[in-house]
């Protein structure tokens, strides 16, 4: 290709730019970036469960050195990415930009990036509930370390987990990059903002959604295609309770629908595959179709 035909897809490809916007600059004023977001993401992840996340030659003599490196990377790394989320967020309410990238916003970064450091010993004690209820609900599982390494279902409720710890912190943006790009890898559908209590197990996983604000109790268990959404997507909803509420040891079978804000699965229920539940189920029921 010739040096003016070249020059000329370069023209109008920067043209596009100045026209359409959509591109995400370095500058502090602009969106995180996804692939930053996406390997610390991965860092965090070898932190809750080293040696099955990434390769590590782990053993007693190194590992305090490891997780030294690791904790220094994840605060420098996650500080960034979330001090971008903060200027944008902050930037596009006000319109100033101009005073925000001063101490306030690194600080409030780097402060909750510690936060979720420290936060790293109850998610391993909720992440080891949760795989302890994978290995009892699953006949098929061999051992925890098989469901560590292989199961879809607890690797989307980890990322859920350390997304939810931001999304609870008010962090925008980064809790969705997270739980989205495990959805992309697992086809499971966690809104960072759901409530889901301990020993969570989610059985084969694809096509799972579970919405923003969907609360989920403790032992509960769900099978592939289940949807925990919302009667109306109506833009003036986004403030409700949009997403249905599901007890303590309830289990919803394969493609199983449950939809409503006010809708409440109780307490040691049991809902049928493919069942369509828009209204409110008492404790101990059946449901099927």
């Amino acid at each position: 290709m010739n040096t003016d035909k070249t020059d000329k897809i370069i023209d109008d490809i920067l043209d596009s730019y100045d026209e359409l916007g959509l591109i995400n600059r370095s500058n502090a004023e602009n969106f995180p970036n996804r692939q930053n977001v996406v390997a610390v993401l991965s860092d965090i992840q070898s932190l809750v469960l080293p040696g099955f996340k990434a390769a590590e030659d782990i053993d007693p003599d190194n590992i305090r050195y490891i997780t030294g490196q690791k904790v220094n990377h994840i605060i420098a790394s996650l500080t960034k990415e979330i001090q971008k989320a903060l200027i944008y967020t902050i930037s596009q309410t006000t319109g100033d930009v101009k005073n925000l990238t001063d101490s306030h916003c690194f600080k409030l970064a780097k402060n909750t990036a510690i936060a979720l450091l420290e936060e790293i010993p109850e998610l391993r004690r909720k992440i080891q509930l949760d795989t302890q209820a994978a290995f009892s609900g699953d006949p098929a599982a061999k051992s925890t370390e098989e469901v560590i390494l292989s199961y879809p279902g607890l690797e989307a409720i980890l990322v859920y987990r350390i997304a939810h710890f931001l999304f609870k912190n008010g962090i925008p943006i980064i809790p969705r990059i997270m739980t989205e790009h495990v959805h992309g890898k697992t086809g499971i559908d966690i809104h960072p903002g759901a409530t889901i209590g301990e020993s969570f197990f989610i059985d084969h996983g694809t096509g799972v959604v579970i919405g923003e604000t969907c609360i989920i109790g403790n032992n509960v268990k769900i099978y592939q295609g289940v949807t925990l959404g919302a009667l109306s997507v109506k833009k003036n909803l986004q403030n409700k309770k949009r997403h249905p509420t599901i007890e303590d040891d309830v289990t919803i079978y394969a493609n199983a629908t449950i939809l409503g804000g006010e809708t409440v699965i109780g307490h040691n229920s049991t809902i049928g595959g493919n069942s369509w539940i828009t209204s409110s189920v008492a404790p101990e029921s059946t449901i099927t179709i």
